[in-house]
């Protein structure tokens, strides 16, 4: 897993940016800040993988071994297939900007047919199911990125928005953020 995003990374760098949101545009098509800023995550979540105190029953283990393998595999399959739709015009967004290549496309299929950011979904799928797993709390650490990925989300949604106005806010109209709709889909 990690490869294929190192190497989607590795290739965005390469490719010509259009447009970008944020404080530091330049860093956006850096490979050294991608290569340092990498390397601090995972510090941290070598420094954060203590295990988490707790003592439950065998009962629980096994709902928790269950569900969280569950969690976490769906999760990486979301992520995976997210990265895999997006192809060459998959890159990252970061705190500092979110980037559009010079020949961006809006994808609305694939898992961004059922939520407009679902490689966020599979983090935050992924580090619950892995809270159940490995009680870490490099678990614990991936789960709270979440809330991270939510600005993130939102600053990647202001380019969308202003590069491609309102077949972005139809797309938006019809498939939600983060929560998938069960039943039937909605036209438009």
């Amino acid at each position: 897993m990690l490869c294929v995003i190192f190497y989607g990374l590795w290739c965005g760098t390469r490719y010509p940016l259009r447009q970008t949101k944020g404080l530091a545009p330049k860093l956006l098509g850096s490979p050294i800040f991608y290569l340092i800023t990498s390397l601090l995550y995972f510090v941290l979540c070598y420094i954060l993988w203590r295990p988490i105190q707790i003592k439950p029953s065998p009962q629980v283990q096994v709902t928790a071994l269950i569900l969280g393998s569950m969690l976490f595999f769906l999760g990486l399959g979301l992520i995976l297939w997210g990265r895999l739709t997006l192809g060459k015009l998959y890159f990252v967004s970061t705190s500092f900007g979110a980037p559009l290549f010079a020949d961006h496309q809006l994808i609305t299929s694939g898992p961004f047919a059922f939520v407009r950011h679902p490689m966020y979904l599979g983090i935050l799928l992924t580090g619950i199911g892995g809270i159940f797993l490995y009680q870490t709390w490099t678990m614990v650490f991936f789960a709270v990125n979440f809330l991270g990925l939510v600005n993130r989300a939102k600053r990647e949604e202001e380019v969308l928005l202003k590069e491609y106005g309102e077949q972005w806010q139809t797309y938006c109209m019809r498939v939600p953020a983060f929560v998938p709709r069960l039943g039937k889909k909605r036209t438009s």
